[in-house]
């Protein structure tokens, strides 16, 4: 294949978002094929970059592939950036900016016959979280088809806040001080719109019962061991043990530390409660509307990975009994579904103590025709990366996109990006971390 690039098609003529002074924002506007990428596009082999390209073409040319009838525009791990999100939208060509706020945009012809995948990890880390829901919540009322899926910090903030004020529960009340420090810009966020004015605490307990109701009591520690004992092993109970100790030491003063009080903490969460779990709320509808995967042609998108356990039950049953047992575990007890089999496919990382996925489950994904994984949940500084593993193609589609993390990692300016499943037979990855929109076609390879 050649390495130079390739003419720029015309769905790759991208808009740019304007809404900012800081923009604009560095996309790419040419197309190379992926492979000829590197090891940033590649995941590498053990043995060099030759041996992994070799072993997706062996793959690749097994199976017939179908393509997704409409156009699939993949973006994943937002958290809580909503102008990363707009900026993504953008240069996905599925929307248009029309003007400077955040509901000054339209769908284009394009966007108009896509869906967008949003690929979970909504909250933590960024600066606005409801104000990314917004901004979603306006897209699906521009009549976009929109998916979203769950991510291990949308369950994780969702059970946090759940059982905000319940922790001496044996199984359930260490969820909200495992959310640990990266809680507190929601909950900060929470106190800025909503707890203002002189009474707005008023009805609220003192420090010390906020303490009580927060954080674990010393004698929780004894009792999780021997209620979770048939659902964790002993090693991964006392993991679990060590981390919530830490986190519970620290909580009080991070709070502290951001200016945010044991009772501002308190009433943000019970108000998140009301904002997200009645029926009232504005924020009602998000976690009624999340799936844990969607399949389209021969690609399945998941926040983070597959199983065997996973991919025996897609095999056996399909997509709809698979996402009908997930909203129905959802709703149920925290600790059931977080420490269960479904609740691995929105937090590996494919590492010894993650639900294996071995040849027996990849050939199963493959009886059920899915040939390519995309998710996010990894998060990669040069654009999007594919691997191929346990003989299962995977889209790593996490380009570090929310201002926090891109400070952290010193990555500049304001990430955008996605990638698109066209149905003529591309995949393409757009970043504005990597100079080229990368381009994949199985029939190329």
């Amino acid at each position: 294949m050649s390495t130079h690039a390739t003419p720029t098609p015309p769905w790759a003529k991208l808009g740019r978002y304007q809404g900012k002074k800081w923009l604009p924002m560095a996309l790419p506007t040419e197309c190379q094929p992926w492979l000829d990428e590197g090891k940033h596009a590649l995941r590498q082999h053990k043995k060099g970059h030759r041996r992994a390209r070799h072993g997706i073409h062996q793959w690749m040319t097994q199976y017939e592939w179908h393509w997704p009838k409409r156009r699939v525009i993949f973006i994943s791990d937002l958290h809580a950036d909503a102008d990363a999100l707009l900026a993504s939208l953008t240069a996905s060509g599925g929307v248009k900016r029309t003007g400077t706020s955040d509901r000054h945009f339209a769908l284009t012809k394009q966007g108009k016959a896509s869906v967008f995948v949003f690929g979970g990890d909504f909250f933590d880390k960024g600066p606005s979280n409801l104000r990314l829901l917004r901004v979603l919540k306006h897209l699906i009322e521009l009549n976009a088809k929109v998916e979203l899926l769950a991510g291990n910090h949308d369950v994780r903030v969702l059970y946090g806040m759940r059982t905000a004020g319940n922790a001496n529960d044996p199984l359930n009340g260490h969820f909200f001080v495992r959310m640990g420090a990266k809680a507190i810009p929601f909950l900060q966020e929470i106190r800025d719109e909503y707890l203002t004015g002189d009474k707005a605490l008023a009805g609220v307990p003192g420090t010390q019962k906020c303490r009580q109701l927060l954080l674990p009591k010393p004698a929780w520690f004894n009792e999780f061991p021997e209620q979770a004992k048939t659902h964790l092993s002993a090693p991964a109970c006392e993991r679990e043990l060590k981390k919530i100790a830490k986190k519970t030491a620290a909580f009080e003063q991070q709070c502290q530390d951001a200016g945010l009080s044991l009772k501002e903490a308190y009433a943000s969460a019970k108000l998140w409660q009301k904002l997200f779990l009645s029926p009232k709320g504005e924020f009602y509808w998000f976690f009624n509307t999340l799936k844990l995967a969607s399949k389209r042609g021969s690609f399945l998108f998941v926040h983070a990975g597959l199983d065997d356990h996973l991919a025996d039950e897609i095999n056996k049953h399909g997509i709809k009994p698979l996402n009908k047992a997930f909203s129905k575990q959802l709703k149920g007890a925290p600790f059931d579904f977080y420490y269960g089999s479904l609740a691995n496919s929105v937090r590996t990382k494919y590492r010894d103590v993650d639900h294996p996925l071995s040849k027996h489950g990849s050939k199963r994904a493959h009886m059920a025709g899915i040939h390519a994984i995309v998710h996010g949940h990894r998060n990669l500084h040069h654009g999007q990366r594919l691997a191929l593993r346990r003989e299962l193609l995977h889209f790593e589609c996490d380009i570090t996109l929310d201002k926090h993390s891109r400070k952290k990692e010193s990555l500049p300016g304001l990430g955008a990006g996605a990638t698109l499943i066209d149905p003529s037979g591309f995949i393409a990855g757009i970043s504005s971390d990597w100079p080229v929109i990368k381009i994949f076609q199985p029939e190329s390879v």
